[in-house]
């Protein structure tokens, strides 16, 4: 018996569930509310409202002074990420990415050999220190279009450092910026 009003309970709460719903679809039908263009009453709180302002991207500090006291070593370290896609070897093979031996001072996208995406064959120019150091930044951000997937480094010494190994990998090494 007792198993019986249980289902009378159960029962009794769907109906009333039910019937919510469908009075709820059937005002909706018979009274079309109309959304106000502004509040009807404003409360003045005296707080003004503040537009939202877009992010400013900060601009990337120069590399040259960074270079100055850049170690050589320490992006040489941190080009261990590096070498799964690049080569740094003269006369090295390309890999996922090209060879990046006497990269500092190479016209952009002319590794010989190497198929580079539309975004950096149509860029131009050549691999300076402030190209290398934005391209490191951000290189999604830097060359909108690139293949290359890494996300880039944060920190301004750890690009110094390793635009100073990039540097050291010729054999003529391009001169330091003034």
């Amino acid at each position: 018996m007792a198993s019986l009003q249980i289902y009378r309970v159960v029962a009794a709460i769907l109906t009333a569930g039910i019937i919510a719903m469908g009075s709820g679809f059937i005002a909706t039908i018979l009274v079309q509310p109309t959304e106000l263009e502004q509040n009807a009453y404003q409360i003045d709180t005296g707080i003004e409202t503040v537009e939202a302002v877009e992010d400013e991207e900060e601009a990337l500090p120069p590399v040259g002074p960074l270079l100055a006291s850049a170690d050589p070593a320490a992006g040489q370290g941190l080009s261990r990420a590096c070498g799964t896609c690049h080569s740094f070897d003269q006369g090295g093979p390309n890999k996922v990415g090209p060879n990046l031996w006497n990269i500092v001072n190479r016209p952009v996208a002319a590794t010989e050999g190497f198929r580079f995406s539309e975004a950096l064959t149509g860029r131009g120019g050549e691999w300076t220190y402030e190209e290398l150091n934005g391209f490191l930044a951000k290189p999604r951000e830097w060359v909108p279009g690139t293949a290359m997937s890494y996300a880039g480094m944060r920190s301004p010494d750890d690009r110094a450092n390793m635009v100073a190994w990039l540097r050291s990998l010729s054999d003529d090494p391009a001169p330091l910026p003034e």
